[in-house]
């Protein structure tokens, strides 16, 4: 294995290639940076032109939505949302914006699929990608958040759980809430009566809570198991501290009609008129990573990370040869071991198991609290796509002991149209291959 100071000096040559390739870029003005800030936050239309000025898994999620400020618990006027709009001053010239608040749901089906909704060419964010629900908290329907500075701000709370549950509400119309109490069921409406809702909710017409009181329901927000949070870097013009949570339907069939409708690719009525969201669908966690690779969606580095992750747990249907034969209670079950398997993950420690990944501090820091705010080392020289490390909190936890993943990197190859050939790779691996490569170019440049 070798020295952490050979580890070094690898990085000291991949940031060479770093600058080289930001002075590319500038000259090119494609982006601003090659990279991903906050997730889960959300890439925008000229975040793809630019390199993101927001990612986050979708928002993984949706920022221009819900522009209230998360620290001020005062209603808007109804309908009333602020605009993200305006002049900014040129990158080098401006203080860095504050992170804003936002949350997202992986959301697990009964058979353990993952909800992905698919989002429009003309998109605020993510355009004509594949995300998580999810956007920015309000102070009108999420309660108070910590100011600009708190590290609190940074922390999962109840305000973050209730954004999670109300976005997803209103970008699928799958409601996330008990019906009585929290060891209800789950709440099921007509779907002509959760559109009305979603609609006023969107325009601030009526507080989510409320609502949900009044229809005698109550946020599972109990149920929603924290996994990562993601910050945006400094670089970035928008910046988001994006909090994800995994929360997985009950077992047993559902009557819900949304439910069944994103078992297909269901086209779904959004508050926006379809403005970002046009399609909801459930597939396993593998399968959207195969998709990804043959080009059929498209999952920018977030996405991707957090999929690769859960892979290794929900695996799918049984076996062809076996489930013919399984009775239902067995069926459940099986389904129940990957959900054991996949809450043991998020609390487990060590986190990591390459013998260089464990004695780094992030190796004892479970997933369900890791913090990451990408860094690129540089670009690989088979490929010329860009190695975001994961393991930084980013600029407002510095020095707090939070951290991300330090045993993997993200490969991601970055167009005017987004993300590609993203693939998630063992850190070691890749700085071996570039300092082997590194030391074949040398060679032939003496020849």
């Amino acid at each position: 294995m070798q020295s952490l100071t050979s580890s070094a000096s690898s990085l000291s040559s991949l940031a060479n290639i770093g600058k080289r390739y930001i002075r590319y870029i500038a000259d090119r003005k494609h982006w601003q940076q090659v990279l991903v800030g906050g997730f889960v936050h959300s890439y925008t239309t000229q975040t793809c032109q630019r390199w993101p000025q927001r990612w986050m898994v979708n928002s993984f999620i949706s920022p221009g939505r819900n522009p209230i400020p998360a620290h001020n618990t005062s209603a808007m006027p109804k309908g009333t949302r602020s605009s993200s709009s305006g002049p900014r001053a040129p990158m080098n010239d401006r203080t860095p914006s504050e992170p804003r608040p936002s949350s997202s749901i992986i959301l697990l089906s009964p058979t353990n699929q993952v909800l992905l909704l698919h989002r429009v060419k003309t998109s605020t964010s993510f355009a004509s990608a594949h995300v998580f629900p999810g956007g920015n908290l309000s102070g009108f329907h999420d309660g108070a958040i910590p100011p600009p500075g708190d590290a609190k701000r940074h922390v999962d709370s109840l305000a973050y759980r209730l954004g999670a549950i109300r976005e997803t509400f209103e970008e699928s119309g799958i409601l996330l809430a008990r019906e009585g109490s929290k060891d209800g069921p789950l709440l099921n409406l007509p779907t002509s009566e959760r559109d009305k809702a979603r609609k006023a909710i969107y325009e601030n017409s009526i507080n989510f809570g409320k609502w949900l009181e009044s229809v005698g329901g109550i946020a599972d927000t109990d149920n929603l198991l924290p996994f990562t949070r993601w910050l945006t870097p400094t670089t970035m013009p928008k910046r988001f501290t994006t909090q994800m949570y995994v929360y997985m339907l009950p077992l047993e069939t559902s009557s819900d009609p949304v439910l069944s409708a994103a078992q297909h690719e269901a086209l779904i009525p959004t508050p926006d008129n379809g403005t970002e969201v046009t399609a909801a669908h459930f597939d396993d966690a593998a399968t959207w990573l195969e998709k990804q690779g043959r080009g059929e969606v498209m999952l920018f580095p977030p996405q991707y990370f957090l999929l690769s992750l859960l892979s290794q747990f929900l695996t799918g249907a049984p076996a062809a040869s076996s489930s013919s034969s399984l009775s239902p209670s067995s069926t459940m079950e099986h389904y129940r071991v990957q959900r054991d398997k996949l809450r043991a993950f998020l609390h487990a420690l060590p986190t990591a198991t390459h013998p260089k990944a464990v004695n780094h501090p992030t190796s004892q820091i479970a997933w369900a609290d890791k913090v990451m705010s990408p860094v690129t080392l540089g670009l690989r020289h088979a490929d010329q796509r860009a190695i975001l490390a994961l393991d930084k909190p980013g600029a407002e936890l510095r020095d707090s002991g939070r951290g991300g993943d330090w045993e993997r990197v993200v490969l991601v190859k970055f167009t005017k149209a987004g993300a590609t050939n993203v693939e998630v790779r063992d850190r070691e691996e890749v700085l071996v291959e570039e300092r082997e490569a590194r030391a074949k170019q040398e060679a032939a440049s003496k020849l």
